[in-house]
């Protein structure tokens, strides 16, 4: 058995790696953090046969963009998430889908802009088809930071712990039930994961490679990882990608407050492009 990693990481070495994760992502990783960054980064470091954070800096550092730094980040990154996460913004979405039908209208385009494992997405879509007609055009895209959550959500199966926040009705109707040697497992059905693209994006890196308009922007649990000039960067775009009349949602723990937008704060945590 290899030597296991240093526990411990020394002042300068820990502030080269923030400086790098905030270049490359825009996430702030302050003092606080270091413990997460020991513990996250020992993992990998463990993988390759790492045993000094001076060494995995400057594997870092000489690594090619896509190699290295991704995995970085995808050790650094937050997952955290669940179906029907902030149910009240699932209610508003159906309130809102109902207001748009009585319009008339027929297409729609979403965007969950930190999708982690696919769950919001999925929840969006489920919204989706309780409250529209099949035959509506409707499109969900969702994108995050680490490339091991979006593998996660493209392959679209569910340990069934992940299904307790999901009404029994929905599971029964959206799911496939499938059996294996570790248990029940539940996979998305083929009819909701086809409203749904899965894409790698980095909200720090501005301007971003689509051109909207969307309805509804799903931006939850993601500006409180960024200092305000990042912060400020992604409501631009948000507001440039969003239709006039459509929605921002961002977590209940975030705010606009202080930071200059046009945004109209219209519901908690819920924000509209008038």
């Amino acid at each position: 058995m290899g030597e296991q990693p240093e526990t411990e990481i020394d002042p300068a070495t820990f502030r080269r790696i923030a400086e790098i994760v905030y270049q490359k992502a825009g996430i702030v990783l302050n003092a606080q953090k270091e413990a997460l960054v020991v513990a996250r980064i020992g993992k990998r470091m463990r993988r390759l046969g790492i045993t000094h954070f001076r060494d995995y800096l400057r594997l870092l550092e000489e690594s090619p963009e896509h190699e290295e730094p991704v995995e970085m980040l995808n050790a650094i990154s937050t997952n955290v998430t669940q179906f029907f996460r902030e149910p009240k913004h699932f209610e508003h979405l159906a309130g809102w889908l109902a207001q748009w039908r009585q319009e008339g209208r027929t297409r729609f385009r979403f965007w969950c802009a930190a999708a982690a494992s696919g769950e919001e997405a999925c929840s969006v879509a489920m919204v989706v088809r309780e409250n529209l007609p099949a035959d509506c055009d409707v499109r969900i895209l969702a994108t995050d930071l680490s490339t091991r959550a979006l593998a996660e959500a493209r392959e679209g199966v569910y340990a069934a712990s992940d299904m307790k926040t999901v009404p029994e009705a929905f599971v029964r109707r959206y799911f496939v039930c499938e059996q294996n040697e570790s248990g029940r497992r539940y996979r998305v059905s083929p009819a909701l994961a086809g409203m749904i693209t899965f894409a790698r994006l980095n909200l720090a890196q501005t301007p971003y490679a689509m051109r909207g308009p969307f309805d509804a922007i799903f931006c939850r649990n993601a500006m409180i990882y960024f200092d305000d000039t990042v912060r400020r960067r992604l409501l631009d775009e948000c507001w440039r990608l969003l239709r006039s009349g459509g929605y921002l949602v961002v977590g209940s723990a975030e705010s606009l407050a202080g930071l200059p937008t046009g945004f109209r704060n219209v519901a908690p945590s819920v924000y509209a492009r008038l």
